[in-house]
């Protein structure tokens, strides 16, 4: 098997030589300058790892894996636009570098590409890859749409949140690794351990996110600091502060969370406090070690030899071990 390093190298030097039209310069320049960004390409690697835990010849599963990276930084584009945000990985938004327009049909191009490499696919396996990729392509997209109605709706539920963070950010982990079983020709039940894993560990990274959203240090996280809150998101914190809350922590809460008018940094710093009165991060952190041990129940359950899944039981650790 190759080590985690060398597939990253691999991947990275893919995606060096990724090239795009160059007319028009305003439709494929952006789509440059967002894959130059950089990033941990944290879902092709998942897919070439549970490729290579089946057969050696990673080249064979490269471009599928390609189009999942591809596709992941246009939903980036997308939403940083209907997020406001004006950073991602410590350079400006695509939407704040070019404009609105640009950011929404350089996307648009970027979705297409991703198609196109998806379906350099082997021919024996093109149906069940574009199934599953298609599939999850529109699974992403009912995420964000919970995501943009849970800004406005006031009675979120945690199973409700559950759901929408699996939809927006699981779904492609379990897709990317399920892919790369797909292409090595394994057993439909490794072939669900492995989409299983990817949903769990998915989970637990994006409740990781939550708290590094409040707490994290904006060098490392690559964007400011505050963002859902902003935006007003129902995050697993908030959904459990206004739980926890007594009835003046929460009035003050639904204040903040209410009103558009407020200076960011007194938001921020605001919201921030009454999350840590009323001890949400200790909630937060425990669900997200819950998931996390059931992404690793569904490793054990994988019919290969446990050697075989170190690295992806490292990759899931250090994933979990972002900076706060």
């Amino acid at each position: 098997m190759k080590s985690t390093k060398e597939l990253i190298a691999f991947l990275q030097e893919a995606v060096n030589h990724l090239e795009f039209k160059s007319q028009p310069a305003g439709l494929y320049e952006p789509l440059a300058y967002t894959m130059s960004l950089g990033g941990k390409r944290v879902r092709p690697l998942l897919c070439l790892m549970a490729y290579n835990l089946y057969k050696e010849d990673v080249e064979t599963a490269l471009n599928p894996a390609l189009g999942i990276e591809l596709f992941h930084n246009f939903t980036l584009l997308h939403d940083d636009v209907m997020d406001r945000s004006f950073m991602r990985r410590g350079k400006a938004c695509v939407h704040v570098k070019w404009d609105e327009n640009t950011a929404i049909l350089s996307g648009d191009a970027l979705q297409v590409v991703a198609y196109q490499y998806v379906a350099q696919a082997p021919a024996a396996v093109l149906p069940a890859c574009l199934e599953l990729f298609s599939r999850t392509a529109l699974e992403v997209c009912e995420g964000q749409s919970y995501d943009m109605l849970f800004e406005t709706k006031k009675d979120v539920g945690e199973e409700e949140y559950l759901e929408m963070i699996r939809l927006k950010t699981a779904v492609l982990l379990a897709c990317s690794l399920k892919m790369g079983a797909i292409l090595a020709g394994a057993s439909e039940e490794d072939a669900q351990h492995l989409y299983d894993f990817g949903i769990h560990i998915g989970v637990a990274f994006q409740i990781k996110d939550d708290l590094l959203d409040v707490w994290g240090d904006p060098a490392i996280f690559g964007k400011a600091i505050g963002g859902d809150i902003m935006c007003n998101k129902k995050t697993f914190l908030l959904i459990h502060a206004l739980k926890n809350a007594d009835d003046k922590q929460r009035e003050s809460l639904l204040h903040y969370i209410t009103s558009d008018d407020i200076d960011r940094a007194e938001k921020v710093q605001a919201v921030t406090a009454l999350y840590e009165a009323v001890g949400v991060k200790e909630e937060c952190e425990a669900k997200m070690l819950y998931h996390q041990q059931l992404a690793m129940d569904a490793l054990d359950a994988l019919s290969v030899s446990e050697e075989k899944t170190v690295h992806l039981r490292e990759l899931a650790e250090s994933m979990m071990k972002r900076q706060m």
